[in-house]
């Protein structure tokens, strides 16, 4: 019998309380069955172009005698020495409802066991502060949590858990908005310094200034505290499941759970790509900092605040006299101001996963940390975007060694983003290139001697971008990803082409490199392939709400 499910891009309209309710129509079903999607995908080194060659697009009226599609495998031009790298799916950002219940239990339950089927390892799911803690200081609310792990662990996967600790809500792919807990808010409200602030004095609500960690800005409480208090809760609450169901904790170091500033906030139109960012330092915690750091020194001078020639958001470092080929980045202020805001940054993230790590090991769990792809003007001298996020990359200076390093202290995974993009897709303006990007974070994290594990920036489909990741996924060294989590489980996954492409990436993944072709008949391997859309009007069998 196939497995027929309704589907939604979001569960949460905030403008209409009603859609956190399961709804009764949707616009389509999709059918999974035991047929064989026709596609082939070729993954080849990251220096040249992944491929896909289709066969006919299958529909109702192109299946084989069996009442299959053929399955034509996925050629890699890998050895076979390299591991196995497991993947996993991100959940959609609004899997906790505002009222801190799973969201449609029903579309979950089908949808697990349909990722379950295709070989997927796990899937990821961000806990977020500002449903979990928003009823008050330590009153914590993971009831919609725990119903989730228990699904999880029933159908035999694993999850990552990300301690959300910022907004959502702003940022490329935010479907919904879940800000920070209300009575941080109100702190926020009557100290406007707590949240990161620009050199035109506008504030940034998606995560608390670094620049206050040690302060008890609230309620008694310093922010580090604060998140300190939240994974001890999570600790003692899934206790059991630690090492076992859930595997990885990501500690949430900034804005969208990366270890970096907010420099490029898409809000308002703010930034657009592929702008240079702005340095934020203007909060009173950060150029209190800045101002001592330039007074130990003896330039009191280069205490007075950021640079003043950098720019614009959507600026490009031509523009500016400090980011242009010679400018004043590489001059003895530039490299003071860099290395105390870059060195800001990896304070915070030591902070935070010092104190992760005492809660969490000996669990059996992961400790990791996200940095950003920033892989714009990254061919530039300046590598500004870079630098305005806080990672002091220039072609002179490897900016992500200190990271590794930094993560490698506390036996953290060094998880990072872009693996699914080449340079060739870029606009030649931006002086983009992410592979390169790529190039330099594995050898950081090569000499580090920590593990690297890898997400998409952006959701994709195409075989061409899951060709890349296998790219990107292999090691010369004989050592590929700790793991990778693919973004994200939504309607458009469970369509046609594209679960025909993950159940392939996923079966490839886990080939270890030995077996470079999927046979047709694929007689090992899973079963659960889309087959076809149907419109709504369509006759339904086991109806649930896709996620």
């Amino acid at each position: 019998m196939a497995l027929t499910l309704h589907s939604s891009t979001s569960f949460i309209n905030l403008k209409d309380p009603r859609s956190l309710k399961t709804p009764d129509d949707f616009s389509g079903t999709i059918c999974f069955a035991n047929i064989k999607p026709s596609c082939h995908l070729r993954g080849k080194n990251s220096s040249q172009e992944a491929e896909l060659s289709h066969g006919k697009i299958f529909s109702t009226g192109e299946w084989n005698t069996k009442g299959r599609v053929q399955l034509h495998g996925l050629t890699s031009a890998y050895n076979g020495n390299d591991s196995k790298v497991p993947v996993f799916v991100m959940l959609p950002l609004d899997t906790i409802t505002l009222g801190g219940n799973l969201n449609k239990p029903r579309a979950m339950n089908a949808s697990l066991m349909a990722l379950k089927g295709a070989g997927v390892e796990g899937v990821m799911v961000d806990a977020w502060w500002g449903l979990v803690e928003k009823d008050g200081p330590l009153k914590y609310n993971w009831d919609g949590y725990a119903e989730l792990v228990e699904m999880v662990q029933r159908h035999g996967l694993k999850i990552q858990v990300v301690m959300s600790f910022h907004q959502c809500g702003g940022n490329v792919g935010d479907s919904c908005s879940i800000p920070l807990p209300p009575w941080v808010l109100e702190e926020i409200s009557k100290n406007p310094d707590l949240v990161y602030t620009d050199k035109s004095g506008r504030r940034n609500p998606e995560y608390i200034s670094l620049g206050c960690d040690t302060i008890p800005v609230l309620r008694g409480r310093t922010p580090v505290q604060v998140y300190t208090d939240y994974m001890r809760s999570f600790h003692d609450r899934f206790r059991k499941y630690l090492g076992g169901i859930i595997v990885e904790i990501q500690v949430g170091m900034g804005p969208c759970g990366e270890l970096r500033y907010p420099s490029y906030p898409e809000s308002n139109g703010t930034w657009r790509f592929p702008g240079i960012g702005e340095f934020q330092c203007y909060d009173k915690y950060m150029r209190s900092s800045l101002k001592a750091s330039a007074e130990a020194i003896g330039k009191k001078e280069w205490g007075k605040g950021g640079p003043h020639d950098s720019g614009q958001y959507n600026q490009f470092p031509e523009d500016t006299g400090f980011f242009q080929r010679d400018g004043t980045w590489n001059s003895g202020y530039g490299q003071f101001f860099l290395e105390w805001y870059s060195g800001k940054l990896l304070e915070h993230g030591d902070r935070m996963l010092s104190a992760a790590k005492g809660i969490f090991q000996g669990t059996g769990a992961e400790l990791s940390g996200k940095i950003a792809g920033i892989h714009w003007h990254h061919k530039a001298r300046s590598h500004a975007a870079e630098l305005t996020a806080g990672y002091y990359n220039t072609r002179y200076r490897d900016g992500y060694l200190p990271i590794a390093r930094m993560l490698s202290k506390h036996g953290a995974v060094f998880n990072f983003t872009c693996m699914e993009m080449k340079d060739g897709e870029q606009p030649e303006s931006a002086n983009c290139s992410p592979e390169g990007l790529v190039r330099q974070v594995k050898m950081a994290t090569r000499t580090a001697g920590i593990e690297l594990a890898g997400e998409n920036a952006l959701e994709r489909y195409d075989a061409g971008a899951y060709g890349q990741v296998l790219a990107t996924s292999k090691s010369d060294a004989g050592k590929g990803l700790r793991a990778f989590t693919y973004l994200r489980m939504n309607k458009r996954l469970f369509e046609g082409d594209n679960w025909c492409h993950l159940v392939e990436f996923v079966k490839c993944m886990s080939e270890e490199g030995r077996k470079t072709r999927l046979s047709e008949l694929d007689s090992g391997g899973t079963n659960l392939y889309v087959g076809h859309i149907r419109e709504k009007n369509v006759k339904k069998t086991k109806v649930a709400a896709l996620v």
